[in-house]
């Protein structure tokens, strides 16, 4: 499920807005420890849908702003139910605006700031994990933890170590004999272009190709559909870059990450996410460079899966 879509669902929203506007991290874990069942309970029903199929759960990625009241209702609300005034939580609201908040204070940054976060995360992705392979002991119950957004092998090694803690305890807790991996999402040119690094602590990639053609090209997503007409126009472009994954600059970081990535750990397990995930051609592109799958938005997996097709097809008869 989309964390977004998580968030907002029900009253959830109010717990997490909790988080958000906690001094404290007493006060951030007593607002975590509201939202740990709703999300094991929600990753419980990921994993029954799944049938031992592999499952990998992103850990919170998009910034916090997006999920902060804007109304003086629900700002009273927060206000009442963290005891604190309208005016502390309108303050606290202001200090989390960002110039560019998809470069900002998000992914794994965040659980850099609030490791506890990645540690509720964490416990609620091992014991649904661990319940339902207790409920089906034939299925092959394997999360994979994708840490999103690094950037440098550091910040990786530092919130993979609260995961991994988190994880172990919670399975020697149950004496379950549960495996688990845990991986990044390749999405800012930094982390391909050190991929052998990252691959030291990595069980596997996923390109996030949406931010990592953002970032590539160095514009919005959001707002690059008040130029990209004039670059159409002026045959600089020929495809939304969005929609059809450049494969000479994009594609080529990919092709890098994974050179640079497998010799490390030739057990790595490269994939992609986005929307390039449900592009024939794009699809085409991503096995010939050797990923293992590909994931885009439900509506496009008819295609994907189409494209794949034809794309092993064509692999047998070259």
């Amino acid at each position: 499920m989309p964390y977004r879509a998580y968030v907002f669902e029900g009253n959830r929203i109010d717990a997490f807005r909790e988080m958000i506007c906690a001094e404290t991290v007493e006060e951030r874990e007593a607002a975590l420890a509201k939202i740990l069942p709703e999300q094991q309970g929600d990753f419980e029903k990921l994993y029954e849908a799944l049938e031992g199929n592999p499952v990998t759960i992103r850990f919170l990625d998009p910034p916090l702003h997006e999920f902060v009241p804007t109304e003086e209702e629900d700002i009273k609300k927060l206000a009442d139910a963290q005891g604190k005034t309208v005016d502390q939580i309108k303050a606290i609201i202001d200090s989390l605006h960002e110039f560019n908040p998809m470069m900002g204070h998000r992914g794994c940054r965040l659980a850099v700031t609030y490791p506890e976060i990645a540690k509720m995360q964490t416990s609620a992705v091992i014991r649904a994990a661990i319940n339902v392979k207790k409920a089906h002991p034939d299925w092959n119950v394997k999360p994979e933890i994708m840490i999103p957004l690094v950037g440098d092998i550091k910040e990786l090694k530092y919130v993979k170590k609260f995961v991994v803690e988190t994880a172990d305890a919670e399975i020697a807790a149950a004496g379950s004999d549960l495996e688990y991996e845990v991986g990044t999402m390749i999405e800012i040119p930094r982390a391909a272009l050190t991929a052998d690094d990252i691959a030291k602590e990595a069980d596997f990639f996923c390109f996030g190709t949406n931010d990592l053609t953002q970032m590539t090209y160095g514009f919005s997503r959001d707002d690059a559909g008040k130029f990209l007409d004039a670059y159409y126009d002026a045959k600089i472009f020929e495809n939304d870059p969005f929609a059809k994954l450049d494969q000479v600059g994009v594609g080529k970081l990919m092709k890098m990450a994974i050179e640079l990535g497998k010799p490390v750990n030739p057990n790595l397990h490269v994939g992609i996410c986005g929307e390039h995930g449900g592009d024939p051609s794009s699809v085409e592109f991503c096995d010939s460079i050797g990923l293992d799958y590909v994931s885009c938005s439900p509506f496009r997996v008819p295609i994907a899966r189409l494209a794949a097709a034809q794309a092993a097809i064509a692999k047998k008869n070259a």
